[in-house]
């Protein structure tokens, strides 16, 4: 059965709405547990604390990236959406996994509830 896939993603949570060919729809939301990036400023010490700083948050936003692609990897066609460089970032990890050619879109949009996000997923996917 087709598995067609729209996904709200920003740095904090990502929205994943799953529509299956004669079995209807699901959604769930996986947390990154993320914090807000902190900026520091001083010296020399302080530009260390925030390199490590920015290590950590890349290597938490990897393990929440790949958390997301756990969910969505048996996905027919995948429309990737939402704000900032999230969904750039999703993206080039996708196609890094090999997963690249199932993406059919990109697309900006703003802060959406998840009877948004579902509503524009069931468009595209079932106009």
């Amino acid at each position: 059965m087709k598995k067609e896939i729209g996904l709200w993603i920003d740095h904090r949570e990502a929205v994943v709405v799953v529509i299956v060919a004669g079995k209807g729809q699901e959604t769930k939301r996986i947390a990154s547990g993320i914090e807000e990036h902190i900026r520091f400023s001083g010296g020399a010490k302080d530009v260390t604390a925030e390199d490590m700083h920015d290590r950590k948050f890349a290597n938490h936003l990897g393990k929440y990236y790949d958390e997301v692609i756990a969910s969505i990897r048996d996905a027919d066609s995948i429309l990737i959406f939402g704000p900032g460089e999230a969904k750039d970032e999703f993206k080039k990890r996708l196609e890094s996994q090999q997963l690249g050619g199932r993406i059919i879109g990109v697309e900006a949009a703003d802060k959406m509830t998840d009877r948004q996000v579902t509503a524009k997923v069931r468009r595209r996917f079932l106009a």
